[in-house]
């Protein structure tokens, strides 16, 4: 078996994975780092979870550990797609630099340009960065990308779902043409395979694994829900997860629950914490206080349900999470993958469990024929009431539209128009009422007379066309 100190891995990184606990590299982390060592360029493609950010930062921190960095010049930059990650990877740095003099920087939006300002004119080994907050500090002229000789793309198939192409295309430009190129993606859509040609240079291609698939360690599961009534079936749904959990009892020890849509996540961990389960939301709008505040009370164990969108779905190491629940199916089958990767992590086993309304089946089946297997259909019990639970009001039962444009008939009213007597009923000698017709005239009993000037209607208009014409 392949161990870290046959590696070549300098001696002092050496000692702080074993530190950490790590004797034996995962096989993404046998076949990445070598290369990386000899300074090739490297694409990886493996599913999350299985050590991709160690088998780029335990090269890089080998590679520059020797050297210094000069102001606002960084020597290295890691771009990840969100703050979370970005954080995670900076926290690997710390882990595996600790016996070495490097310094790093993390960009992320929600922190003071001032405080980052301050360490990029120290000067920095390693830039870790979103690229959006990068590139702002490069228009503001606070930052150099000249003497960068490693630059890493980490889950280059997130980047493309979030819309960061263009930017990385334009952060490439930016940095020398021979530096050196470790690109990871857990999956190669054509854009990205573009990119790889474009940019990286006879890379060494690590292939782990087949692409987007799920570990063997997570048992899977699927309900298959219909909701009473459209407006009820968001509360019903919720009712169905709550159920789930609830049969799970203790061996949901925790959960991450992962809703499409931003809106989503925070209703239904507003509807949780209702019914007494420890819950909080974490999506791109919250704070990123807040959002750093969520993810350590979930890591420590302080909170039990942590309500996330997609942003907490790609490569986040958060150990010991015993189940996944998808409230809503993902749109993008890989994006199911990446989720339930969150839970049978490093050989453990866990368990993933998802709610599909009859829109989504075609989304259900798209991620059935990714992962090739038929998710095992899950049947609930209690299946959900019609009435639907109290954290959504009911909408009231609108009264139906009539062609009328008169007001409705009431029951009395159209009792007196059942009695009145039609028109065919009145006898001949009695005179019906004048009807009014369609364009607001009144009807003519007698076709030879005149109505509705009376006494008044002028002597001509009475004489007939030939009197007319004579006189």
């Amino acid at each position: 078996m392949t161990k870290f100190t046959d590696l070549n891995l300098d001696p002092k990184v050496l000692q702080a994975i074993a530190d950490a606990g790590y004797e034996s590299p995962t096989p993404i982390q046998q076949g990445a780092i070598p290369p990386a060592l000899e300074g090739r360029d490297v694409l990886g493609i493996a599913q999350t979870g299985t050590g991709k950010t160690a088998s780029f930062t335990l090269p890089m921190i080998t590679l520059l550990s020797k050297g210094r960095a000069r102001a606002r010049m960084p020597r290295s930059l890691v771009l990840a797609p969100t703050r979370e990650l970005a954080a995670q990877v900076a926290e690997n740095f710390d882990t595996y630099t600790k016996h070495l003099k490097l310094t790093k920087a993390l960009l992320i939006g929600g922190v003071s340009f001032k405080e980052q300002d301050a360490l990029i004119d120290r000067g920095v080994d390693v830039l870790i960065a979103t690229p959006g907050r990068l590139l702002d500090h490069f228009e503001r002229g606070k930052l150099l990308l000249t003497g960068v000789q490693i630059m890493v793309v980490d889950e280059a198939d997130r980047m493309l779902d979030m819309g960061f192409i263009p930017d990385i295309e334009r952060i490439f430009s930016l940095t020398p043409f021979t530096r050196q190129t470790l690109f990871f993606s857990a999956t190669m859509a054509p854009e990205i395979e573009r990119i790889t040609n474009t940019f990286l240079s006879g890379p060494a291609r690590v292939e782990v694994a087949r692409q987007a698939t799920a570990s063997e360690t997570i048992e899977q599961g699927v309900v298959m829900f219909k909701g009473s009534r459209r407006d009820r079936e968001g509360s019903e749904k919720r009712q169905v997860l709550r159920d789930l959990i609830d049969r799970e009892g203790e061996d949901c020890r925790n959960a991450i629950i992962f809703c499409n849509r931003k809106t989503d996540v925070d209703v239904t961990a507003k509807s949780l914490k209702k019914y007494g389960f420890d819950a909080a939301p974490i999506h791109g709008d919250l704070e990123q206080s807040q959002r750093t505040k969520t993810l350590e009370g979930f890591r420590d164990g302080s909170l039990r349900f942590l309500v996330a969108s997609d942003v907490a779905a790609r490569g986040l190491d958060i150990p010991n999470v015993s189940h996944v629940f998808n409230f809503d199916v993902p749109s993008h089958a890989e994006d199911y993958v990446h989720r339930i990767g969150r839970t049978g992590r490093a050989g453990r086993s866990g368990k993933a469990i998802m709610i599909c309304v009859p829109r989504d089946e075609k989304n259900l089946a798209d991620i059935e024929s990714l992962i090739e297997k038929t998710i095992p259909r899950i049947d609930l019990p209690n299946a959900p009431a019609a009435k639907p639970e109290g954290d959504a009001p009911e909408k009231a039962d609108k009264p139906k539209r009539t062609r009328s444009r008169g007001k409705p008939k009431t029951d009395t009213a159209e009792a007196e128009a059942a009695e009145t007597p039609t028109r065919d009923d009145v006898p001949t000698e009695v005179p019906a009422p004048q009807q009014k017709a369609r364009g607001g005239r009144r009807g003519r009993e007698d076709e030879s007379k005149v109505v509705g000037m009376g006494d008044h209607m002028p002597s001509f208009i009475a004489l007939s066309f030939a009197e007319r014409r004579t006189g």
